[in-house]
C-alpha cells in the first residue's frame, strides 16, 4: 500500500493530499529512511512522522483499503509521542 493512502485510511493524517505534501517534504521516515508519498509500506514497518514540533512513532499492524472510524486505530500501534 502507498504511504499516503495508509496515512489517510488509518486517519493519522486526515486528507491524502496533506499526507502527500508532508511525505514529499521529508517529514516522514519509514524504518529510519526518508520516504516519499509513493513509497510502499507493509505490516511491521515503523513510521516516524513529524508534525511541526511534535513527533509520533507508530508501527503498522494491519493494512486495509478502507475502514470505519473505530477500525482505523487497529491499523497501527503508537510506540511514542514527543
Amino acid at each position: 500500500m502507498r504511504l499516503d493512502k495508509f496515512l489517510k485510511v488509518s486517519r493519522l493524517i486526515k486528507r491524502r493530499t496533506l499526507a502527500k505534501e508532508v511525505a514529499d517534504n521529508g517529514r516522514i521516515l519509514v524504518n529510519g529512511k526518508v520516504a516519499k508519498s509513493s513509497s510502499k509500506v507493509a505490516i511491521s514497518d515503523v513510521l516516524e512522522i513529524t508534525f511541526g514540533n511534535k513527533k509520533v512513532i507508530v508501527k503498522i499492524t494491519d493494512l486495509m483499503d478502507s475502514t470505519k472510524k473505530e477500525d482505523a486505530k487497529n491499523m497501527y500501534e503508537i510506540i511514542s509521542e514527543e
